[in-house]
């Protein structure tokens, strides 16, 4: 691995740094090859080294020159964020504290289950979104993560958890549902999604890369544009008077506008393609029979399926978890309604690395984050 190089006192690292590799789709690295003066296939021999074979140094890519290696070296890097703290769940689940550039730390979560292995990324050092039963939103929002930083965490669980890169899969799924919201920081998050889906890249299906949203619009149209993939849509209110107070970027897109985006998101792709619709279960607030008949109404036609999350508490938190058998007469009303409904099991909730618990530490530059009008960051 190159050395780092020095990051200034705001956190951003000077001019003259060396690129991290991590941030180049393969186009982005054909371009910087071609200004080399390089024949572009060496991009593709050089993410070969990285994500299938995960090297981290060039002295190891043979089948490159000495002297073409001795220039990657002095004007790029492949380079993880640096480990603060590991946590080992009783269910198995693996929560990593990684600090970026600037000081401030994100979350990375691994849950590995039977027959398949998930990795929860994040996007943003913190969130702006200020969806009220997250502790990630309660802490506002200090900047967008970089590609390099947002493929890095994948590159580094892969390390750590002793995969073989080229004939082993350690992590089969990745979904954007760590710190942050995704699509608020949009030009980084599509060239990690192509990266994560090239054949020299990770080499995952499009359906084994989720990015999940609380529902802005104009950017899911634009994603639907520039890559197949799949879409979680975090909902959590049947009706507008209450996703108002719950996600308050509906005051931006309303249901009605959301749902349109939903419907063109899917038009035309394979039969088998649905958005999966993420409903947090609070006690009292949005689990009550008539919120579960609205839900179905909401979605009657379309290609969907619910997950219902029990809530997890976090401190501060005023809201409480709804019963298993609130969750279960829920879900009961949605499947006479011919909805596919499930309900997430709660992984790693003492770690604090369950849905919604994920809060890294950030320096937090937008304290009263989006109680009006969001604002969309790229």
């Amino acid at each position: 691995m190159t050395a780092n190089a020095p990051a200034t006192a705001g956190g951003a690292r000077p001019a003259s740094a060396p690129v991290n590799l991590f941030g180049l789709d393969r186009q982005q690295l054909r371009d910087a090859f071609a200004a080399m003066g390089e024949k572009p296939y060496r991009a593709d021999q050089v993410m070969q080294w990285i994500y299938r074979r995960g090297k981290d140094s060039f002295d190891e890519m043979t089948n490159i020159s000495k002297a073409l290696r001795e220039r990657m070296a002095e004007l790029f890097e492949i380079r993880t964020p640096e480990l603060v703290t590991e946590q080992v769940s009783q269910d198995g689940t693996r929560k990593w504290v990684l600090r970026l550039d600037g000081g401030n730390a994100i979350e990375t979560v691994y849950i590995p289950e039977e027959g398949r292995a998930t990795l929860c990324i994040s996007s943003q050092v913190g969130c702006a979104m200020d969806c009220s039963f997250c502790s990630t939103a309660q802490q506002g929002l200090n900047r967008n993560m970089t590609t390099a930083e947002i493929i890095a965490q994948v590159w580094f669980a892969a390390r750590t958890l002793g995969g073989d890169f080229q004939n082993e899969r350690v992590i089969s799924n990745i979904v954007f549902m760590g710190m942050g919201e995704p699509l608020a920081n949009y030009n980084a998050v599509l060239p990690a999604i192509r990266i994560l889906l090239d054949d020299f890249g990770f080499g995952l299906s499009k359906r084994r890369v989720t990015i999940s949203t609380s529902g802005l619009v104009s950017f899911m149209d634009r994603l639907r544009e520039d890559v197949d993939t799949a879409l979680a849509v975090s909902l959590h209110a049947p009706n507008d008077a209450l996703r108002n107070e719950l996600v308050p970027i509906n005051r931006k897109y309303p249901l009605a506008e959301l749902m349109a985006a939903c419907r063109r998101y899917t038009a035309g792709k394979d039969r088998k393609t649905h958005i999966v619709y993420e409903y947090v279960m609070l006690d009292g607030i949005n689990d009550k029979p008539e919120h579960a008949r609205q839900l179905a109404k909401l979605l009657a036609g379309m290609p969907a399926k619910v997950n219902l999350i029990p809530f997890n508490p976090f401190p501060g938190s005023e809201y409480r978890r709804s019963s298993r058998d609130t969750i279960q007469a829920f879900a009961e009303i949605l499947r006479a309604k011919h909805i596919l409904t499930t309900t997430r099991k709660t992984r790693g909730d003492d770690i604090d690395a369950a849905c919604g618990q994920l809060v890294g530490r950030v320096q937090s530059r937008q304290k009263k984050r989006l109680r009006g009008i969001p604002v969309v960051v790229q």
